[in-house]
């Protein structure tokens, strides 16, 4: 599967409804996704990511009751995107579309093959004020791997949700005290054929040149 950069950067889209959740993905297509996404930089060139690639059932269903437990909340509360630019008719759609694949996901996360969490170790502990500079350090590293997988034609989503539950997912995956995750990736063969590029604001919305 060979993709252009532009398409490809342009159609990796979070996956959803239309993750593969009966077909099983080779260990070796994941181990290619996370070498590439290796190449990703850090600050100071640390390098301090760690990835747990979750594919024992048993695991991936406490996972997923984990983040399907904290969807429900967040999507009671209102918060979702289905709540989001109601006086648009046209992106308040949009968001409900969104909205339904996430129910979805939020139903189904432990059903997908692969759960790949990607992580960080803090050391003492989370810094204090911003924490661009520790999350930047993972954060270009996993939209790497989705890139990645895309062009391996696999189906990705990036999910935070579960970080409601860290603790108790560190406790069940054994992850060290000072070791924090970042995102959770789900990773399947998708359905379909391929995607298309999202509706986005116009650049001139949201360019500032010099000066807002």
């Amino acid at each position: 599967m060979t993709i252009e950069p532009d398409e490809l950067l342009t159609t990796t889209r979070s996956v959803r409804k239309r993750l593969d959740l009966t077909r099983p993905v080779p260990p070796e297509l994941v181990r290619e996704c996370l070498e590439i996404a290796l190449q990703a930089p850090t600050g100071g060139n640390r390098q301090e990511w760690h990835w747990i690639v979750v594919t024992d059932p048993g695991l991936r269903k406490t996972i997923g009751d984990y983040y399907g437990r904290s969807w429900r909340r967040y999507y009671e509360s209102g918060s979702s995107a289905r709540g989001l630019f109601q006086d648009d008719p046209v992106r308040s759609a949009a968001q409900a579309r969104v909205s339904d694949s996430a129910t979805y996901l939020g139903d189904h996360m432990g059903e997908v093959p692969v759960l790949v969490i990607g992580c960080i170790k803090v050391g003492g502990g989370l810094p204090p004020g911003n924490q661009a500079g520790l999350w930047g350090s993972l954060l270009p590293a996993a939209w790497s791997y989705m890139l990645a997988a895309r062009a391996r034609g696999l189906g990705t989503a990036w999910t935070t949700l579960h970080l409601a539950y860290e603790s108790e997912i560190a406790t069940l995956l054994g992850i060290p005290g000072d070791v924090r995750q970042g995102v959770l990736l789900p990773t399947a063969y998708y359905t379909g054929e391929t995607f298309k590029p999202a509706s986005r604001q116009p650049l001139e919305e949201v360019l500032h040149a010099d000066r807002w």
